[in-house]
């Protein structure tokens, strides 16, 4: 067997096998006698069956099958040895085959090269980096959420913006008669959902047995909430007849906050663990800017790559990287859908290239303990959410074992530890700005960002 390569000129190699018939023959010779000795041929025992007649039948096929794997096998077996970084898996070229004459065979396949990339970063690259400043009016809306959650439902009177109304919800005519065959449910009506405030003040006031009409397609923006509420599928309301709804109330439920004090600090942190509002509230703070500083190293994570993209940029065998696509792809797909879709993929690929460059340039490694140790920690999180015990450290593992035996949760957290590990070193590598910003103006920021990419 000869395994020769030749560079063309759109970044793929052309590798070329020569097959000759000592380098199949002995595995062919063996599979048919394997045959004979299993196969029952009309005419003869088992295992008796001439040669000749197996050959009839079956040498063909072998012989495909045989030197197919025997190809394949030494092609990848050359890739790894001679270390060619490719993209992509090798493409057969007009390998047209006359199996039944030809004793000697010559394979072709093109695959694509990665580019040679070398990702540098000093402190002359300079990024800024917006942190996000929790001004006081976001703690307290957090408070008061932390004080609903925790809060008590109660029945009343008369309803009140932000009410929960019971009602019972009647399709009506133009003259606002039911409908025999309309729709009809009882459902709750969240006033917070309601986006007319000409609508939302028609809810309000109201007492048991008291009854509207109202257009629900001008009260109920969120099609998928409307459709829940009349119990119906997301077609049907799309082509209601008639939008016009009795709603007849049954219950009125309120939400009382529960009081900023110590029983509920005790309930959100543990006993004793806060014991005045001001603390209450520099606890809630401290959480929030960790949240706040999460978005913003997810900017700032979203700066570097374009700007490692721009920096850096280099050629793909885009050809060859079309055709790899529509070949192998597990779904039916057209060129057009590739040609459509290929810009974003190219993207990603070159990031990832340069980011694969700079994982093995500064010997980023994540080891199966460090994703143990991850695993526990989002478990112990999850059980505090949920107000359960954590449990000793052999529960968890016992735990986070399971959790790790699904593939895609494992490799979803080794990307989070890869991501973690990378952003620390581009915090060091580049030259940080550090710059204030409020939470509104960042989210300002981010959409300019997302519309200019």
């Amino acid at each position: 067997m000869k395994i020769t390569t030749k560079d063309s000129k759109n970044q793929t190699l052309i590798i070329t096998v020569d097959i000759i018939k000592s380098d199949y023959i002995d595995s062919v010779s063996k599979v048919l006698e394997d045959y004979r000795k299993k196969v029952q041929i009309p005419g003869f025992r088992k295992g008796k069956a001439p040669m000749g007649i197996i050959k009839k039948q079956y040498e063909k096929p072998v012989l495909i099958d045989e030197i197919n794997k025997l190809v394949q096998q030494e092609l990848y077996k050359y890739i790894s040895s001679e270390k060619i970084e490719t993209l992509g898996s090798p493409l057969p070229i007009d390998n047209e085959i006359d199996w039944d004459n030809s004793r000697d065979f010559v394979f072709k396949y093109e695959v694509g090269i990665t580019p040679t990339i070398e990702v540098n970063i000093t402190h002359k690259d300079k990024l800024d980096y917006y942190k996000i400043k929790v001004e006081k009016k976001v703690v307290d809306n957090y408070c008061n959420d932390i004080a609903r959650r925790h809060g008590k439902m109660s029945s009343v009177a008369k309803s009140d913006n932000g009410d929960l109304i019971f009602c019972s919800i009647e399709q009506v005519d133009f003259s606002g008669k039911v409908l025999e065959d309309g729709i009809k449910n009882d459902a709750t009506v969240s006033m917070d959902y309601i986006k007319e405030d000409k609508i939302k003040k028609m809810f309000c006031n109201l007492k048991v047995n008291d009854t509207l009409i109202i257009n629900v397609k001008k009260a109920f923006s969120n099609i998928s909430d409307l459709s829940a509420m009349l119990a119906v599928d997301q077609n049907t309301v799309n082509n209601l007849e008639y939008n016009e709804f009795k709603f007849s109330v049954k219950n009125i439920n309120r939400l009382k906050p529960a009081n900023l004090n110590t029983d509920l600090f005790d309930k959100v942190y543990g006993k004793g663990k806060v014991k005045t509002k001001k603390e209450f509230e520099n606890k809630v703070k401290d959480e929030v800017q960790l949240q706040f500083d999460s978005e913003s190293d997810r900017m700032l994570k979203n700066d570097v790559v374009n700007y490692l993209m721009k920096k850096f940029d280099f050629n793909l065998p885009n050809d060859y990287l079309k055709n790899w696509l529509l070949k192998t792809s597990d779904k039916k797909i057209s060129m057009d859908q590739i040609e459509k879709e290929y810009d974003m993929y190219s993207k990603s690929l070159k990031w990832q290239l340069l980011e694969n460059n700079i994982i093995k340039k500064n010997e980023i490694k994540v080891v199966d303990d460090e994703v143990l140790e991850h695993t526990k920690k989002m478990i112990k999180l999850q059980m505090k959410q949920y107000g359960q015990p954590e449990g000793d450290d052999k529960q968890l593992t016992e735990i986070a074992n399971n959790v790790l035996k699904n593939e895609k949760e494992k490799k979803k957290i080794y990307d989070h530890l890869y991501d973690e590990k990378t952003l620390g070193l581009y915090k060091e590598q580049f030259k940080l700005k550090e710059k204030i910003i409020t939470y509104d103006d960042f989210v300002k920021l981010a959409t300019e960002k997302n519309q200019n990419i």
